[in-house]
């Protein structure tokens, strides 16, 4: 099993004005992120990714690009958003022989939330007919799992390999790592920050990495930050802090995966044009980040 930790961005995935996959976009971005921002891993076909809107076949793809491009140089996590366990499977067998470290699955997400039973053998399941690693993206608000039934899933299902923890919420974060302090939940389980506005505090609490949009959109600031705070110099991780916390406040709409791919073209990367019907960002989106970006 691949060890993961520190920065992991969740890269977009690039789309023409037609909404077709762009391969040589998507492998320069990946070139990007380990050659020159230095990320610790990367994870494709999450939310930045608009991975909702990817087919088993379109996952596939953009995930064997992604593992021919690290080369082995750093892990790939494959994201999985489904709303069935059939569905779910299906995208998480397409990409089970490319060499992933782990999938990063979302909760069902209509409106039907699982009961706790059924939600723990829909993330056992996958693990089972895949055989890769699992880390709960708890993201969806109305599917959202509580830190005890969090603890409970990494505790029964082996193959549950940790949690990235999202929704704005820094007390189910605080209260994940103090289960796993005190070996409720497993040992070698992971707890990811997808807290974009507070990974300072992320860190210091003992985060063991970040998954986040903010990271795809500033991922040498992120780097710098997870170094900054992990040698005690925290006054560059307060100015890093404040850096990223601006950035984030602009990007953080509705079409969030869109504001990260104008932060990237912002800096020269192209991460493509959003899959319809999400708007790419409007005038005064891109003047925003812009001013965030060079403030």
């Amino acid at each position: 099993m691949q060890v993961l930790s520190g920065i992991i961005p969740p890269l977009v995935t690039p789309f023409d004005a037609d909404g077709n996959l762009m391969e040589r976009a998507h492998r320069a971005d990946v070139r990007y992120m380990i050659e020159t921002a230095r990320v610790h891993g990367v994870a494709v076909g999450g939310s930045t990714g608009e991975g909702h809107t990817l087919s088993p076949d379109e996952l596939r793809l953009v995930v064997r690009w992604t593992v021919e491009e690290s080369a082995g140089r750093t892990p790939v996590i494959a994201g999985v958003i489904a709303d069935s366990t059939q569905a779910a499977i299906a995208k998480a067998r397409a990409v089970a022989d490319l060499g992933v470290a782990a999938l990063q699955v979302t909760p069902v997400h209509y409106v039907f939330r699982p009961s706790d039973d059924a939600m723990l053998e829909f993330f056992a399941s996958i693990h089972h007919a895949a055989g890769i690693p699992v880390i709960i993206y708890n993201v969806v608000p109305w599917s959202y799992l509580l830190p005890p039934l969090l603890a409970r899933i990494m505790r029964e299902v082996d193959g549950v390999l940790g949690v990235k923890q999202s929704a704005y919420d820094m007390k189910a974060l605080a209260d994940l790592l103090l289960l796993l302090d005190e070996g409720r939940v497993g040992t070698g389980k992971r707890i990811f920050s997808a807290v974009d506005a507070l990974l300072y505090p992320s860190f210091l609490l003992g985060a063991h990495g970040a998954i986040a949009a903010v990271l795809t959109a500033a991922p040498g600031w992120c780097v710098e930050l997870w170094d900054a705070t992990h040698r005690g110099d925290h006054a560059t991780a307060r100015a890093l802090h404040r850096k990223l916390l601006r950035l984030w406040n602009v990007l953080n709409e509705p079409n969030l995966p869109a504001n990260t791919k104008t932060a990237m073209a912002l800096q020269g990367r192209d991460g493509g044009a959003p899959r319809a019907p999400m708007p790419a960002s409007s005038a005064a989106q891109i003047e925003a980040i812009r001013a965030a970006l060079h403030a």
